[in-house]
Parts: structure tokens; C-alpha cells; sequence
């Protein structure tokens, strides 16, 4: 091969191995742009997930029947349904147990009207000084003269109505007030609020729970067939609607 043959063929090398390099380059970078999409739709993807299972519901129709139970508690059902139960411990002064109102009760209310769960309300008294020891004790006894047929919408008004734990609230007034609101019509509602009738009942009931250690970690205190529901599930919709439903396999 003479001087200028190999001269030739060493440019045809060369130029063969840069359209190589070349097609190296491309098929990294698209690699490098198919990983980086998948990254951003998986982060998208998880945050709308994360999203929808911790968007509240809306009560989407009627509410389930409410009974009054012998120990004291109220249980929201359709008639015949037994399980699976979820024990919601509460305190009306509760911020927390505000909290867990607005962002999971929808979902208990929706469920239990679509007879999937039976859910037990068990009002208790978390609160040992002034004010919350009184704001607590007048709303959860005044709870105790309301009817079944307004007790949930009055047990949603003083959670709506919570007065912060540095002043008195949730006074006689205002729980005559807006019993009567919610529908109430016993003649015998006022007197009952304002005797404080179920006091002594509803601190008798209180101690029980705390006795039985019920409430390890205060309030809300969720459980579900008796075991406690983390706070993480309580406190997300979806993943409450979730564990209730596989509960119930």
C-alpha cells in the first residue's frame, strides 16, 4: 500500500470512529433523558397518590342511624352491621381531635352510611386544669342531653366551635344555643345543659377508658377491631378508607 492509500485509509478509521463516538453520545443522552422523565413522572406520580390519599371527603349523603349504647358510647351504623369497628377516643377540646374532624371524619360518616363499618364515638375528658377541665366537662355533658337524632350534628358544632385551651369557652349559652340549632327540641334540653345533668355520668365514663388504658397516647385515639390505627392512617382518608376495607376481608 503506498503512501497515500494508507494515508486514505487512516482518515476512513478516524472518521469511523468518531460516527461511533457520535452514535455513543446520542444513545447516552437519550438514555439519560428516558431516565430522567421516568424520575419526574414517578415524583409526579407519588405526589398525586400521597395527594388523593390524603384529601378529605365530603359527606356525600345521609348519615348512618345513631345509638345509644349501655357503656355510654355512640355508635354510628346501619342497622346489622357488626364489623369491622373503629373506637374513635375523643375530647371536644381537643385541637388535635379538631383536626382529626376535619380531615378523616367524612370518611367514617361516609362509610358507615354505606354500611362497611360500624363506628363507636367514646367522649372522654383528657384535661385535668382550668379552663379546658370545664370547657371539656359542659360540652361533653351537654353531648349527653341531645338526642340521637341531632347528636351528630351537635358533636360536629362543638368541634367547629372549639375555643383555645388558654380561655374559657363552650359555655351554657352557647351550648343551649346551638343544641337548639342543630335541631334539638326536648323541652327538657336547656335544663339538662345548663343543670350539667350527665356530669358525674360522663366523668365516670371518662375514668373507665383511662382505667382500661384505652387511650395509651391521648386523643384522638382510633382503633380499629381493637387495635390502634396509627396516627399516620387516621389522619389520611385514604389510607383510613383502605385499612377499614381490607379490616373488613
Amino acid at each position: 500500500m503506498g503512501k497515500a492509500a494508507r494515508e486514505v485509509s487512516a482518515r476512513e478509521r478516524i472518521k469511523s470512529q468518531r460516527e461511533r463516538e457520535r452514535k455513543e453520545q446520542a444513545r447516552r443522552r437519550v438514555i439519560t433523558i428516558v431516565a430522567v422523565v421516568a424520575v419526574v413522572l414517578a415524583v409526579v406520580g407519588g405526589g398525586w397518590w400521597y395527594y388523593q390519599r390524603g384529601k378529605s371527603e365530603t359527606v356525600s349523603g345521609g348519615l348512618a342511624p345513631i345509638t345509644f349504647q349501655q357503656d355510654g358510647s355512640i355508635a354510628m351504623a346501619k342497622p346489622g352491621v357488626q364489623k369491622p369497628v373503629v373506637d374513635v377516643y375523643e375530647d371536644f377540646q381537643c385541637p388535635a381531635c379538631k383536626l382529626f374532624e376535619e380531615s378523616s371524619s367524612a370518611t367514617l360518616k361516609n362509610m358507615a352510611a354505606d354500611g362497611q363499618v360500624k363506628v363507636v364515638y367514646h367522649p372522654i375528658n383528657i384535661f385535668s386544669q382550668e379552663p379546658t377541665l370545664g370547657n371539656t366537662m359542659r360540652a361533653s355533658s351537654a353531648a349527653r342531653c341531645v338526642p340521637a337524632g341531632q347528636w351528630s350534628a351537635f358533636h360536629d358544632r362543638l368541634f367547629k366551635e372549639q375555643p383555645p385551651e388558654t380561655r374559657s369557652g363552650f359555655s351554657l349559652d352557647d351550648l343551649v344555643k346551638w343544641g337548639k340549632e342543630a335541631g334539638v327540641t326536648d323541652p327538657g334540653f336547656e335544663s339538662c345543659v345548663r343543670s350539667q345533668k350527665h356530669a358525674q355520668t360522663q366523668a365516670a365514663f371518662s375514668k373507665k377508658v383511662f382505667d382500661a388504658k384505652l387511650v395509651p397516647d391521648g386523643t384522638p385515639t382510633l382503633r380499629l377491631n381493637g387495635e390502634i390505627i396509627d396516627n399516620n392512617v387516621a389522619f389520611s382518608p385514604g389510607s383510613l378508607r383502605q385499612a377499614i376495607l381490607d379490616a373488613a376481608k
